[in-house]
């Protein structure tokens, strides 16, 4: 059976990708399903004013509602999964489960974005692709505009204005 990891963020890109695995499960694929949902941890401000099962307690709960609909989903065709809820930086966390648990695949989904959009907004997409061992399937939302099809090259073209202009 082979482990699939799905990162929920409670976006509708995250269901689609959702939505994807269990189009393969129903065609036959032998799936172990992994939901994964990563909280990002309190600022120590306000850590260390909230004893640590409040704070658990309080991740529990955020997780829950954002993992609702994904559980429903599943739930839906009776397909089995696990839940794990992390806190920490989410991409490496994605990256490190997945390891832990002899993962074979992460589906993840995202928006179309150009590339210089996915540097520059710090994507999770894109440090999970380029900092992951196993294989990444990214499932995309909605269609491409003409500026978004264009955009690596436009992206090329900014970077090789801006060395110019470093240059002189």
């Amino acid at each position: 059976m082979k482990k699939i990891l799905l990162p929920i963020d409670g976006s509708a890109n995250s269901l689609k990708a959702v939505r994807h695995a269990v189009n393969r499960y129903l065609n036959h694929e032998q799936l172990e399903f992994h939901l994964l949902h990563v909280r990002r941890a309190l600022s120590q401000y306000i850590g260390r004013f909230v004893r640590r099962a409040d704070r658990l307690g309080y991740h529990r709960d955020e997780a829950e509602k954002v993992l609702e609909p994904a559980r429903k989903l599943l739930a839906q065709f009776s397909i089995p999964y696990c839940v794990h809820v992390e806190v920490g930086k989410r991409a490496a966390t994605i990256v490190r489960l997945a390891e832990k648990l002899g993962i074979a695949e992460i589906i993840i989904g995202t928006a179309r974005k150009n590339l210089l959009t996915r540097i520059l907004e710090d994507s999770t997409t894109y440090k999970v692709l380029n900092s992951s061992s196993v294989p990444v399937q990214v499932v995309t939302n909605g269609e491409v505009s003409a500026l978004q099809q264009y955009g690596v090259t436009a992206t090329l073209a900014a970077l090789a204005a801006l060395m110019v202009v470093a240059m002189e």
